[in-house]
């Protein structure tokens, strides 16, 4: 393809635009991107929108950002031979608006055009997992309350992917369920597990409050899948794992697609162009009889990749290591003999009990094991209390995205000492802790005798600002290891022994050898 510099492409746009002007109409060929739409929230400074859509091969496209008759800027690109589609990035533009933003093409007499209204600059997250995250304002506790607080936030702007499978690749979204709207309590409320979803809503809408610009949500969930359903081909085969998928047997209330890379295909892969500030996640328990121990694999794995097709995708503008927050698995009441929720958990750390790691990098965790719902009429796996998840997520980003310093996760186990007697194993944290409660159980150790080694439970005793101490003079053998919370369902709402004073965060599970 011949190289022409930009004083030249602005000569031959100049040609065809004296060539004629035919009628004004946007021509059946010539679009936007499906999600490139009126009151839609593009990525602001430092980085640069990307914007797209389809043009008739052959022709020069033009882009211009405009507010009131103020022409912004303006960008000139080529319609591609292979796909039809056209790109361009837009300047950094800092947080606001309105604005305009009219793409338009012209090839001989013919002139193609469309507008978007209404565009702001701020920040862009996509939220994404299964039904807790698909889980509607309307599910949860408060809901009128949250859902009369819409219009309060004329500056988030929400939009949500419609439920589509597709076996290869899609470029662009083939559904939407909700379009780029203003917050209303009709669609923050619109039925269950639908639109719009609660966490992906709280978690911007306590950023909104902190940030004071800007914020667009973008929702592309589906309850009951796998997280192989949402990863691409290349991070499944980085763990080992085939394209095709097995047998499903874990049985959720909330049942989705489960076959591999279809959700991945159909509603992220036609996302990537976007520029995005970062991800938050809510996934897992469709992966607890399903590759459980594959996990600690499959979402870093998954992380990464995710970053790597978001930055290519978009030029570059997307960071290559965007942030990235989570939710930790929460509560079931269903049997788990196999400690597979537990398990989960730990996997989401990559087998650290901590985030960021140096398998995780720029990751942020809302610990959830504490916001137990037995009366939840969505089944106890579908704990209500989304405000608090979204709370501990947005501290998070603070901390991660935005280079606050403030305490965004709960108190870890910084050394752990059996003492001389042996009666005594002295845990030091490494933060200040609020021991809220006394548990006798919640602290386990693994006791050893002859090489068969059983989990028994290590009371709480004594503590102090950070330091704990357990009784571990039940064991008459050889204490091996520790583990704390390691349970489908480790307290009563909100009240598990150990949170930080400060931030009410909740210790994290754990589990650990103890040094001989």
């Amino acid at each position: 393809m011949t190289v022409v510099t930009s004083a030249l492409r602005a000569l031959l746009l100049l040609r065809l635009l004296l060539a004629g002007s035919g009628g004004g109409g946007a021509g059946v060929n010539f679009r936007f991107a499906s999600y490139i739409g009126d009151h839609m929230v593009l990525q602001k400074e430092p980085v640069g929108a990307v914007v797209w859509g389809y043009g008739k091969i052959g022709g020069i496209v033009m882009v211009t950002l405009h507010q009131a008759q103020e022409t912004i800027m303006k960008k000139i690109t080529y319609v591609k031979e292979q796909s039809g589609t056209w790109i361009v990035v837009l300047d950094p533009m800092k947080p606001g608006g309105p604005y305009n933003m009219t793409a338009e093409q012209i090839i001989k007499k013919e002139r193609y055009s469309q507008t978007i209204y209404d565009v702001l600059f701020g920040d862009v997250w996509l939220c994404s997992g299964q039904s807790n995250m698909e889980m509607s304002v309307s599910q949860i506790f408060n809901a009128s309350e949250e859902e009369a607080k819409a219009f309060s936030y004329p500056f988030i702007r929400i939009f949500t992917v419609g439920l589509v499978k597709a076996k290869e690749e899609l470029e662009d979204l083939t559904s939407i369920d909700l379009p780029w709207s203003l917050p209303s309590p009709e669609n923050l409320g619109h039925g269950n597990f639908t639109y719009y979803s609660a966490v992906c809503w709280l978690f911007g809408r306590y950023l909104s409050d902190i940030l004071k610009y800007p914020i667009g949500l973008v929702s592309s969930s589906w309850g009951g899948t796998p997280i192989e359903a949402w990863s691409s081909w290349r991070s499944l085969q980085a763990c080992g794992i085939s394209n095709k998928a097995k047998q499903f047997p874990f049985l959720s209330l909330y049942s989705g697609p489960t076959d591999h890379s279809i959700l991945w295909n159909s509603m992220i892969h036609p996302l990537l162009n976007m520029t995005l500030k970062g991800v938050i996640w809510y996934q897992g328990e469709n992966n607890a009889y399903y590759n459980n121990d594959l996990y600690n694999c499959t979402f870093p794995a998954f992380i990464e990749d995710w970053r790597q097709a978001f930055h290519y995708g978009s030029q570059g503008q997307t960071q290559r290591l965007f942030p990235f927050g989570f939710v930790q698995l929460s509560t079931t009441m269903s049997k788990d003999e196999d400690y597979a929720f537990p398990r989960i958990r730990w996997h989401q750390t990559a087998d650290l009990g901590y985030v960021p790691n140096v398998k995780m990098p720029n990751t942020f965790m809302a610990v959830a094991m504490d916001l137990c719902d037995r009366d939840s009429p969505f089944g106890s796996i579908h704990p209500r209390d989304k405000q608090t998840v979204a709370y501990r997520l947005h501290l998070g980003a603070r901390a991660i995205a935005y280079g606050e310093m403030l305490p965004f996760q709960g108190p870890l186990p910084e050394k752990i000492e059996l003492l001389a007697d042996k009666e005594l194993l002295k845990i030091e944290y490494h933060q200040k802790i609020q021991v809220q409660k006394e548990d006798d159980k919640i602290y386990e150790i693994s006791c050893c005798n002859d090489h068969q080694c059983k989990w028994i439970p290590a009371p709480m005793g004594n503590s102090s600002s950070q330091t704990l101490s357990l009784k571990v003079d039940s064991c008459h053998g050889t204490v091996t290891a520790l583990r704390y919370a390691w349970s489908t369902w480790p307290c009563e709402y909100k009240q598990c022994p150990i949170y930080n004073p400060s931030s009410a965060l909740p210790a994290p599970p754990f589990i650990t050898v103890i040094p001989s």
